[in-house]
C-alpha cells in the first residue's frame, strides 16, 4: 500500500485503568486450547454493555476493583442501569436506623483500608485481574475470560480482538449484486472451512453486514459436498470488534470440514474503505457513479462476511452482478457472463489459483477502458475512465518492464494470468496491491503525453512499489500488523532498486535520500515505534501505516531478498522465523555479525543510534547511543544496534579500519547515507570537514553532503552541536550545484538563508528543456519555489507572466511540469487570478495538473478563502474528500493557515473521523500538518486539553502523542537558538 503525501507512529498505554467493565458472577464453559493461545493485555475484562447506559469510566474501575476483591458499594442511582437488566444491582433497603458515631468512624476506617487494599491491588505489576481477583500473568495458567454481550443480549462466546485458530478458511465463494442508482448490495458467502483444533464455535469477522439468513453444514472430505445436511444457525454479533460468531452444542471434531453460508445487504460505504460507492463527472458534464474497493487493513468484513486477519490465507471465487453498461474487474479473469432474468449481467471470475489474504481481495463495478500489453504469459492492462485512456500509455510502459524485471530477479514469475492497474477518480490511498488488481489514484497511475520527468517519476515509484507487492506482501505475508514492516519495508527497498535499474533517467536517489531523512526524523522521537511491535487495537493497526515501517529497511542493505521466497512462498512470515542461517555471512561492521542477529538490532527497538567519531592521533573510536530528541528517566534505555559502517576518507578510503594514518585531515562515516544513523564528529571533526567543503565541494559526493546537512540540524535540535557550527558549514552552500544538498538545507532552514542560495536562482530558466535531467528539474523547482515564497521580484513577475500567457491561450500554451507548482502558487495569491485559478481546475483533465492547481488553491493567504477550501474539502464535490489532506497540509505552510486548519479540526473532529479512519494516515497526516508549527506553551495546553477530551474517539493515538512531543522541541530550539539565529540574520 502507498500512503499519499507529498513525501512518501508507540501507544502509550494505561493497562491498569483501560476500559475495565463490571465483573458479572456467572459460570462459563471451558476455554477451547486455542482461546488461551492470545490474551491481549486488553481483553482481560470485558463485559460491556450490560445495562442501558454505560457508567463513567471512574465509576466502572472502581466498581469493578471492589467486586473482584469480594467487596459490594453502595448502590448508585437505578438510572445507571436498565430495570429490565438481568444483572441490575439490588438496591439496599430503604428504611434503616440512624447509625452512631462510633459506627460512623468505623465504616470510615473500613472503607479506607478497602481503598487502599484496592489501589494496591491495581498497581501490582504482573496482576491480571478476574472473578478470583488478581492472578498473576502465567502462561500454563491462564486466567478465566469474562465474555462480552451481543447485539440480541446473548453473551458472545470469544473474548479477543485476534480470530481462535481452532478454525481456517479454505475457499470463498462470493455472489455481489450491487445497486448503483441505490447504493446498496446484497450478497451471500459461501466458507469451506477445515477444523484444525476440537471446538464448539466459529468466530469471523463482519462490519455494518445485516445477515438476513445463515446455514451451517458438516462434510466427511473437502470435495464431497453435499455429504452433511444444512441446517439453519444463529449468528451472534459483537460490534465494537467486529465479530460475529456461531456456537454449536456438540464440538466440531479435528480434520473435520465444513460450510458456512451467509447472505447479507449492506450499504455501499460513503468513506473511502470496505465495498465503497465514489463518482466523477465526464468531460459531457454527466455525472458518473462507480463501486471499488480498499480493504486493507481491516474492511474486507465491510464486504463479505471474513476470517480477516492476514494469516487466514484462502481462495476465493467471486460472481458481480452489473448493467450492460457497466463492467467488472477481480483479481482473477473474467471466466464467463451469464444474462439474468432481470436485465442485469452477472460476470464469474476464476476460482484464484493462489491463496490469499482477504485483504488483497478487489472487485470493482465502473465504466472503464483499458490498453493492453503481455509479458511473457501475463496480460498487463491499464484502466481509466474513457476521457483518460490517452494518459495511460507511460504506466503500461512502465509496469511491463518492471514486471519483466521482478519475474527476473526474484527468479520466481508472476503466478497470475493477468494484472490489471486502475485509476480511481475517488480514491484515499495513493495505490493498493490487490492481487492481480492494483488500484491507484488518478495522479498516481495517469500522465499527459506532455508530462514532465518529475510527474513520470511520481507514477514510476508507485508503479514499482505495487509491483514488489506481488512478491513482497502478496506470495509472502507477514502473519500479524505488527510485522507490516516485512511487506512495506522489502516493497520500498525494491522500489528504489528496480528504478535504478530499469529507468535510471528518472534520478530516483534523490527521492531515496530525501525520504530516508524524513524517516530519521520521524524515528528520532520518542514517541516512535519498534519495527515489530505488539498491535492489539484497530486504531494501532492504521497507525503501522508510517516512514517506520516503510523506511527503516533500508538500514538492511546486505539482506539477500531472495532468499525469502525460498522458504515462505505462499505463506507468511514473521522476523522470528526468517532463518538466514544458509546464507553466507555479510561483513556488515567491524565484528561482522551475521544478517539475523543484525536484523533483530534494528527490529526489536524503536530509534536509531547517534554514532560519536573521536581521533587520537591515528587511533579511531566509534561510540554508540540512542538518538532520542525528547527523553525522561523512564525512557532511558541502553539500546545497541549491529551498525553497517562505511567511511571516506581525504585518501578515499572506502574500508573500515580502527587506525588512520595521522595526514588524513577529515573522515566522514554513513559513506553514501547508506546506513540508518547519525553521525557526530565533535568540534574538530566537524571543523575539518567544513574546511574541506569550503576549499572543494567535490571531495564528497551530495549525498554525504546532504548527510551532512542533515545531520548537524539533527544535532542541533538535540543539543550536541552549536547553531553557530551549523551556519558555518552552511556558508559553502554558494557553490552547491546538485539536487540533494540543497533541498535538504532550503527544507531545513527554509526563508533564512536566501543569500546564501541568490545566485543560484538566478542561474535558473523558466523554459522548457527537453533534454533536462530529473535531478536538475527537481533543483530548478525547489530554487524557484523559495525565491517566489520569498517574494524575490523577478521570480514573481516571471510566475506572474507565465501564468497570464497559459490563461490566454486557454491551456494550449504549457507551463513546464517543474514549474506549475510555482506558477500556480503565485498566481493565488492575486484575488483575479484565485479565482481564474479555481475555474480553471474545475476544468482542468491531467490530474497531476489539477492537484498543483489545487495546492496553489490552499496557498492563500486570504482568511476567508482559507476557511472556504477547508469546508469545501470537507464537504466534497468540487474538492474531493480524498485531497483533504493535502489542502490541510498546504494550507498550514501559511502564514496563518496553521492557525485556521487547529481552529477547524477542533470544530470538525467528528466528521473528520467520519470520513477517515481514526489513526489512518490521513488522520496522522491532519494532526502533524496542523500542530507542527506550534513553539509555545498555551498551544501545547490546547492540544493536549483537546485530544485527551477525545477518549475513545483519538485520544491514544501515536501521532498524538507526537504532535505534543514535536511542540515541545519547538519550544526547546526557540528559547536555545532563536537569539543566535537573530544576530546572525
Amino acid at each position: 500500500k502507498v500512503t499519499h503525501n507529498n513525501k512518501p507512529l508507540n501507544m502509550i498505554e494505561n493497562s491498569m485503568f483501560e476500559e475495565e467493565p463490571d465483573v458479572v458472577d456467572l459460570t462459563f464453559p471451558a476455554l477451547d486450547p486455542d482461546e488461551v493461545a492470545f490474551e491481549p493485555r486488553s481483553s482481560r475484562l470485558l463485559v460491556r454493555g450490560l445495562g442501558q447506559h454505560d457508567m463513567d469510566e471512574d465509576e466502572e474501575d472502581c466498581e469493578s476493583s471492589a467486586r473482584l476483591l469480594g467487596m459490594s458499594f453502595m448502590n448508585r442511582s437505578a438510572a445507571h442501569r436498565s430495570s429490565s437488566s438481568p444483572y441490575t444491582r439490588q438496591a439496599p433497603p430503604r428504611s434503616c436506623s440512624r447509625p452512631s458515631g462510633r459506627t460512623m468512624i468505623v465504616c470510615v476506617l473500613f472503607l479506607v483500608i478497602v481503598a487502599s487494599l484496592t489501589m494496591v491491588m491495581y498497581f501490582l505489576p504482573g496482576c491480571n485481574f478476574t472473578k478470583r481477583g488478581c492472578q498473576r500473568t502465567n502462561k500454563t495458567t491462564p486466567s478465566e475470560q469474562v465474555y462480552p454481550v451481543s447485539t440480541n443480549g446473548e453473551l458472545f462466546p470469544w473474548a479477543q480482538l485476534r480470530l481462535p485458530r481452532s478454525i481456517h478458511p479454505l475457499s470463498y465463494d462470493l455472489t455481489l449484486d450491487p445497486d448503483l442508482d441505490n447504493m446498496t448490495f446484497t450478497g451471500r458467502t459461501v466458507i469451506s472451512m477445515s477444523v484444525l483444533h476440537n471446538t464448539k464455535l466459529i468466530v469471523l469477522h463482519s462490519s455494518h453486514l445485516n445477515i438476513t439468513k445463515a446455514t451451517f453444514k458438516n462434510e466427511i472430505m473437502l470435495s464431497a459436498i453435499g455429504d452433511g445436511e444444512a441446517r439453519d444457525v444463529t449468528v451472534l454479533e459483537y460490534k465494537p470488534r467486529q465479530q460475529i460468531a456461531v456456537k454449536f452444542s456438540e464440538e466440531l471434531k479435528t480434520g473435520q470440514y465444513c460450510v458456512l453460508t451467509l447472505d447479507y445487504s449492506a450499504n455501499l460505504s460513503h468513506t473511502y474503505d470496505g465495498f465503497y460507492n465514489s463518482s466523477y463527472t465526464d468531460t459531457d458534464g454527466n455525472k458518473r457513479v462507480l463501486a471499488a474497493t480498499q480493504f486493507e487493513p481491516l474492511a474486507a468484513r465491510k464486504a463479505f462476511p471474513c476470517f480477516d486477519e492476514p494469516s487466514f490465507k484462502a481462495t476465493f471465487l467471486i460472481r458481480i452482478s452489473r448493467k450492460p453498461t457497466y463492467l467488472t474487474l477481480s483479481n482473477m479473469p473474467q471466466a464467463k457472463s451469464t444474462p439474468l432474468l432481470n436485465g442485469l449481467i452477472q460476470d464469474e471470475f476464476e476460482k484464484t489459483i493462489v491463496n490469499m489474504s482477504t485483504y488483497l481481495v478487489a472487485f470493482i463495478v465502473a465504466n472503464f477502458t483499458p490498453i493492453s500489453s503481455h509479458v511473457s504469459e501475463t496480460q498487463v492492462s491499464v484502466y481509466s475512465v474513457p476521457d483518460k485512456k490517452e494518459q495511460t500509455d507511460y504506466a503500461l510502459d512502465t509496469a511491463c518492464k518492471l514486471l519483466e524485471f521482478y519475474n527476473d530477479f526474484f527468479e520466481i514469475t508472476y503466478p497470475l494470468k493477468k494484472l490489471d492497474l486502475v485509476a480511481i477518480p475517488d480514491f484515499l490511498a495513493g495505490a493498493m496491491e490487490n492481487w492481480g488488481l492494483i488500484t491507484f489514484r488518478e495522479t498516481s497511475l495517469l500522465v499527459g503525453k506532455q508530462s514532465s520527468n518529475l510527474e513520470k517519476q511520481v507514477v514510476a515509484s508507485v508503479v514499482a512499489h505495487e509491483l514488489a507487492h506481488q512478491w513482497f506482501g502478496n506470495l509472502v505475508t507477514m502473519r500479524w500488523w505488527n510485522d507490516l514492516w516485512l511487506n512495506e519495508g522489502f516493497a520500498t527497498y525494491m522500489q528504489y532498486m528496480s528504478l535504478q535499474t530499469v529507468l535510471p533517467q528518472l534520478d530516483i536517489g534523490n527521492l531515496f535520500l530525501a525520504v530516508r531523512f524524513r524517516a530519521l526524523d520521524d524515528d528520532a522521537l520518542n514517541s516512535s515505534h519498534a519495527v515489530s511491535m505488539d498491535v492489539n487495537k484497530p486504531e494501532q493497526v492504521e497507525e503501522m501505516f508510517d516512514s517506520v515501517s516503510y523506511e527503516k529497511l533500508q538500514s538492511f542493505r546486505p539482506l539477500p531478498v531472495t532468499i525469502v521466497f525460498i522458504y515462505y512462498e505462499h505463506g507468511h512470515w514473521t522476523p522470528q522465523n526468517l532463518d538466514f542461517s544458509s546464507c553466507p555471512q555479510v561483513e556488515v561492521s567491524a565484528q561482522h555479525p551475521n544478517v539475523s542477529e543484525m536484523m533483530s538490532s534494528w527490529t526489536s527497538q524503536k530509534g536509531f543510534p547517534l554514532v560519536t567519531v573521536s581521533r587520537k592521533g591515528g587511533q579511531v573510536t566509534l561510540t554508540q547511543e540512542h538518538f532520542l530528541l525528547t527523553s525522561d528517566n523512564a525512557t532511558q534505555t541502553s539500546s545497541l544496534w549491529n551498525i553497517p559502517v562505511t567511511y571516506v576518507t581525504d585518501n578515499c578510503s572506502l574500508n573500515f579500519v580502527k587506525n588512520l594514518p595521522e595526514s588524513v585531515k577529515w573522515l566522514k562515516l554513513n559513506y553514501r547515507n547508506t546506513g540508518f544513523y547519525i553521525v557526530d564528529y565533535g568540534d574538530e571533526g566537524w571543523a575539518a570537514l567544513i574546511s574541506a567543503l569550503s576549499n572543494n565541494v567535490s571531495v564528497l559526493t551530495q549525498e554525504d553532503r546532504a548527510s551532512l546537512i542533515h545531520n548537524i540540524f539533527a544535532l542541533s535540535r538535540l543539543g550536541r552541536v552549536s547553531f553557530h557550527q551549523v551556519l558555518n558549514l552552511l556558508k559553502y552552500m554558494s557553490n552547491e550545484t546538485q539536487t540533494s544538498p540543497v533541498t535538504e538545507a532550503l527544507l531545513q532552514l527554509n526563508s533564512y538563508i536566501k543569500h546564501q542560495f541568490a545566485s543560484l536562482m538566478d542561474k535558473q530558466t523558466w523554459k522548457e528543456e527537453e533534454e533536462e535531467s530529473v535531478s536538475k528539474q527537481e533543483l530548478r523547482s525547489a530554487l524557484l519555489k523559495m525565491a517566489c515564497s520569498l517574494n524575490e521580484e523577478k521570480c514573481i513577475k516571471q510566475a506572474r507572466a507565465q501564468f497570464k500567457q497559459y490563461v490566454e491561450s486557454n491551456g494550449t500554451l504549457r507551463i513546464p511540469g517543474d514549474l506549475q507548482q510555482v506558477v500556480f502558487t503565485v498566481a493565488a495569491q492575486s484575488n483575479e487570478d484565485w479565482e481564474t485559478l479555481l475555474s480553471m481546475y474545475g476544468q482542468a483533465t491531467y490530474d497531476a495538473e489539477k492537484r498543483k492547481m489545487l495546492r496553489g488553491l490552499a496557498s492563500t493567504q486570504d482568511p476567508r478563502r482559507i476557511v472556504w477550501i477547508l469546508k469545501a474539502g470537507l464537504r466534497g464535490g468540487l474538492i474531493q474528500t480524498q485531497e483533504l489532506p493535502l489542502v490541510i497540509y498546504t494550507v498550514c505552510h501559511g502564514f496563518a493557515g496553521y492557525l485556521f486548519v487547529w481552529d477547524f479540526i477542533q470544530e470538525n473532529w467528528d466528521s473528520l473521523i467520519e470520513k477517515f479512519p481514526v489513526g489512518s494516515f490521513a488522520i496522522q497526516t491532519i494532526i502533524k500538518s496542523a500542530t507542527s508549527q506550534f513553539s509555545t506553551q498555551a498551544h501545547l495546553n490546547q492540544v493536549e486539553g483537546f485530544f485527551s477530551s477525545l477518549k475513545e474517539r483519538g485520544s491514544q493515538m501515536r501521532s498524538v502523542q507526537e504532535a505534543l512531543e514535536t511542540i515541545r522541541l519547538n519550544q526547546r530550539w526557540m528559547d536555545k537558538n532563536l537569539p543566535t539565529l537573530q544576530k546572525w540574520l
